[in-house]
C-alpha cells in the first residue's frame, strides 16, 4: 500500500504470490487479518497472519484454531480454505490462515443498526445451529460473542475464534479452566465466577442468551466492569437465586458471597425488552436461567417456537466427537515449552489435508498499511474478526433460504425499504 495515515504502519505477509494482498480489516493481541485476492479463482479470501510464539498461552490458542477449524466442516462455522506451508522449519516464525472473507462481524452491526426480529430470528438460529454441532463433538467454544459472529451480505452467519475452546470432557479444575479466560467476562455464565463443581455446555448456551439480548435491544446485557461488578449485573436482572439454585453452587466461599448481597427481585424481561415480541422472551428466559441445570440445551432451543421459521431437523448435522486423544496438548500445557509447542504448530500446517485452495511454493513478501481505524477500540480487546466492507447494494435471490427483506448500509443507518443483504 503507497498511502500512509498519520499513526499507520506496515506490515509484511510473507505468502504465495497468487495471492493479491488488500487491505487490513482487523487486528488483534497476535495477529492481524488481511483481505486479499486468490488470482487463479477469483476468490475474494481473508488471510489472518499470526504471530504466537513469544507467548505460550498464544501458542496454544493458535494450535487450537489449527486442530478444531480442520476438523469442522460446518456452514455455520469458519473454515480454513488452505495454511500457507512455511519454506523449512529453521524459518518458521509466523502462521498464514487462508479463511472465508466475510464482510463484518455481529458486534459492529448491532453497535450500528436495529436489528429486525426477523434479524434476531435467523442469526440466533444459525449461532445455535453451529453450536450443535460444536456440542455434538464434546467442545465447548467457551467465547461466544457478537464480535466472534461473522456475517456475509446474505446474512450467513460464521462462528470464528476457537482458541479457548476446550473437550466437554476436559477434567480440569477450575484454576485450570480460567487460566487463559479472559475473554469479554461480560458472556461469561454465572457457573464460571461462581466456581460450579464442573462446566458443562450450558456455559456456552448463557452466552447465546446474553447475544440475542444484546441484539434485541443494540447493548450488552451485562456490561460488567469486573467480577463483582459482573454478578451483581446478572442478579439484578435474575434476582436472588431461589433455595434449590442457591445450594447448587458447590463452592462455599461463593454461597456467602451470594448470601452477604441484599434481596433481590427478578426483572420482567418485558419490562427490559418492551419491543420484543413474546416468543423472543421465551427463549431468552430459557437461555438466560442461573442454574446450569435448568438452562435449555442446544437441540432444544433449536425447537423453540421463536425458531420454528428456520428450524429443520432433517438439516442441523452434529459432528463426530472429539477423540480423547485430540487435545492431548491441553493436557499436557503445563509441561510444554514454547520451542515444543511450534514444533506442534509446525507440524499441524504440514499434515496433509484437504483443502479448498492450493498455494504454491513460491513466496513473496508484500506490505500492507495498518491504519488506527484497523483496530476498533470499541471491540472486544482479542478480536481477529474483518471489518465491514464498503460494497455496493445488489439484489439477492428472494428465494435463497434465510434472505431477509430490510436492507441496511453497514456504515450507519437504513438505505430503503426493501432489502435482503448487508450492502
Amino acid at each position: 500500500m503507497s498511502h500512509q495515515q498519520g499513526g499507520s504502519r506496515k506490515i509484511s505477509f510473507n505468502v504465495s504470490e497468487q495471492y493479491d494482498i488488500q487491505d487490513v480489516v482487523g487486528e488483534g493481541a497476535y495477529g492481524v487479518v488481511c483481505s486479499a485476492l486468490h488470482k487463479p479463482s477469483g476468490q475474494n479470501v481473508a488471510i489472518k497472519k499470526i504471530t504466537p510464539f513469544d507467548h505460550s498461552m498464544f501458542c496454544l490458542r493458535t494450535l487450537r484454531e489449527m486442530k478444531l477449524l480442520r476438523y469442522f466442516n460446518h456452514e455455520n462455522i469458519i473454515s480454513i480454505l488452505d495454511i500457507q506451508k512455511p519454506r523449512n522449519y529453521e524459518g518458521f516464525y509466523e502462521v498464514y490462515l487462508i479463511q472465508e472473507l466475510m464482510e463484518t462481524d455481529m458486534h459492529r452491526v448491532i453497535r450500528t443498526q436495529e436489528l429486525s426480529d426477523d434479524h434476531c430470528q435467523y442469526f440466533i438460529y444459525q449461532t445455535l445451529r453451529a453450536l450443535k454441532a460444536m456440542h455434538s463433538a464434546n467442545v465447548l467454544h467457551r467465547d461466544l460473542k457478537p464480535s466472534n459472529l461473522l456475517l456475509n451480505a446474505n446474512c450467513d452467519l460464521k462462528v470464528c475464534d476457537f482458541g479457548l475452546a476446550r473437550s466437554a470432557a476436559s477434567t480440569e479444575d477450575n484454576q485450570g479452566f480460567m487460566t487463559e479466560y479472559v475473554a469479554t467476562r461480560w458472556y461469561r455464565a454465572p457457573e464460571i465466577m461462581l466456581t460450579f463443581k464442573e462446566y458443562t455446555k450450558a456455559i456456552d448456551v448463557w452466552s447465546v442468551g446474553c447475544i440475542l439480548a444484546e441484539m434485541l435491544s443494540g447493548k450488552p446485557l451485562f456490561p460488567g466492569k469486573d467480577y463483582h461488578h459482573q454478578l451483581t449485573l446478572i442478579l439484578d436482572v435474575l434476582g436472588t437465586p431461589t433455595m434449590e439454585d442457591y445450594y447448587g453452587i458447590k463452592s462455599r466461599r461463593a454461597r456467602e458471597y451470594i448470601r452477604s448481597l441484599p434481596f433481590k427481585k427478578k426483572i420482567p424481561w418485558r419490562a427490559m425488552f418492551p419491543k420484543a415480541s413474546d416468543l423472543a422472551l421465551d427463549l431468552l428466559e430459557k437461555l438466560l436461567a442461573f442454574n446450569p441445570v435448568k438452562r435449555i440445551t442446544v437441540e432444544e432451543a433449536l425447537r423453540h417456537p421463536y425458531l420454528e421459521p428456520y428450524h429443520d431437523p432433517e438439516d442441523e448435522p452434529g459432528a463426530e466427537p472429539i477423540p480423547e486423544e485430540f487435545f492431548d496438548f491441553d493436557k499436557n500445557k503445563d509441561n510444554l515449552s514454547k520451542e515444543q509447542l511450534r514444533r506442534l504448530i509446525y507440524e499441524e500446517i504440514m499434515r496433509d489435508y484437504k483443502c479448498f485452495i492450493r498455494s504454491p511454493s513460491k513466496y513473496s513478501t508484500r506490505t500492507v498499511t495498518a491504519s488506527p481505524s484497523a483496530s476498533e477500540t470499541s471491540s472486544p480487546p482479542e478480536t481477529l474478526a474483518p471489518s465491514p466492507s464498503s460494497s455496493t447494494g445488489r439484489d439477492s435471490d428472494a428465494g435463497k433460504t434465510g434472505m431477509i427483506d430490510v436492507k441496511y448500509d453497514i456504515h450507519g443507518g437504513k438505505q430503503g425499504s426493501r432489502l435482503s443483504h448487508f450492502a
